[in-house]
């Protein structure tokens, strides 16, 4: 192995990853334009590894080799690979004539819809859980898959944290079957995992965990995918955004301005990646006291979700009060369309439902 003294340019990061060979080709990561970004701030080197569909099976050793090597140099003591776009990339795509990688459907599934904030603790996951379920009770076919691969609060708030789903299969062909609650299968990280259990991932292998639940996981027929991302802008919005073709995503954020900051960049990145903006839902928008419902307070300030449909032009979905019985349906594992289906929010949520579907349905 070429080891440097001392790395101070990129150039001589280049030379030493072009020792990176292409499987299939056995030409240079470099010479195919596949390490399309590389940066060093010493002691840290950051890469950007964009591959096209047909090479994403090399993707972790590629990742691998690359770290290796870096951090074979002298001063180099930290290497952060980030995974580009390989739609944007010029290089040879999957028809191998420079066209972007086609996204890849579901099969069975009609449509996929996002939810997605800029910030956790805006109540993200209860929107996806209780819109997922509003659907169902439309009598709908509804898949949920919960992408928030390091904070997956799903199965309890469908009370099947318990639940182990079933594993069908083996290696290409492995398939798990989706555990089935309050009329809404579902497929999440904390189901496989112990409830203590921290995920200590990069990049690559939250992409690859977010593909298997996506095209590995036994959805059968489903009207609707709804899918829970994690918050900000990270592999988690550009695995998603590059997989598969999307009906739109909702941008989840509460009055507040630093969520709506944080709201912002979110629905700027999908419109970049061309996915539709449905909406913006507000939650948390006042406290309805459980003994005085006529009343509401404004905890949060207000008009913070307006400010942000207006600023996009996009609708505002729903206004999601407080109410104690949606806290109490997640920890119980009913989400608040079924625990109490009089209230304001279980109202709210349905009639959310009903305009996403209608805006999905006029766009195809």
């Amino acid at each position: 192995m070429t080891r440097f003294e001392v790395m101070t340019t990129v150039e001589q990061a280049k030379i030493l990853l072009s020792g990176i060979k292409d499987s299939g080709s056995g030409r240079s990561v470099i010479d195919l334009g596949w390490l399309d970004q590389i940066r060093l701030a010493l002691p840290k080197a950051v890469v950007r590894l964009t591959l096209p569909d047909f090479a994403q099976s090399q993707r972790d050793r590629l990742a691998e080799e690359i770290r290796e090597l870096l951090n074979g140099c002298d001063d180099i003591t930290e290497v952060q690979i980030e995974i580009g776009n390989s739609s944007a990339q010029g290089s040879i795509g999957q028809a191998g004539h420079g066209q972007p990688s086609p996204l890849q459907p579901i099969p069975g599934v009609a449509q996929v819809i996002a939810v997605s904030s800029g910030k956790g603790g805006v109540g993200k996951s209860t929107v996806a859980v209780n819109l997922a379920c509003a659907m169902a009770q439309k009598g709908l076919k509804v898949g949920l898959l919960d992408a928030d691969i390091y904070g997956p609060n799903i199965p309890i708030m469908l009370g099947v944290e318990d639940k182990t789903p079933e594993v069908i299969g083996s290696g290409a062909d492995q398939q798990i079957i989706p555990i089935e609650s309050c009329g809404v299968g579902m497929v999440s990280m904390g189901l496989l995992i112990d409830e203590a259990q921290p995920v200590i991932w990069r990049g690559p292998m939250l992409n690859g965990i977010i593909r298997q639940f996506l095209y590995q996981a036994s959805w059968g027929e489903r009207d609707v995918l709804v899918v829970d991302l994690p918050p900000g802008t990270g592999d988690a919005q550009l695995s998603l955004a590059q997989a598969v073709p999307m009906a739109g995503v909702l941008i989840v954020t509460t009055p507040q301005k630093v969520s709506l900051q944080d709201a912002r960049r979110g629905l700027a990145m999908f419109r970049q990646m061309g996915v539709p903006v449905l909406g913006v839902v507000e939650n948390m928008t006042a406290f309805v006291p459980p003994d005085q419902p006529e009343k509401s307070y404004a905890l949060f300030g207000s008009g913070g979700g307006q400010q942000l449909a207006i600023e996009n032009e996009v609708p505002l979905l729903a206004q999601v009060p407080m109410e104690m019985p949606i806290q109490e349906g997640g920890n119980e594992g009913m989400p608040i369309v079924y625990r109490s289906q009089n209230s304001i929010s279980a109202r709210v949520f349905r009639e959310m439902a009903t305009s996403v579907l209608e805006s999905t349905r006029e766009a195809r």
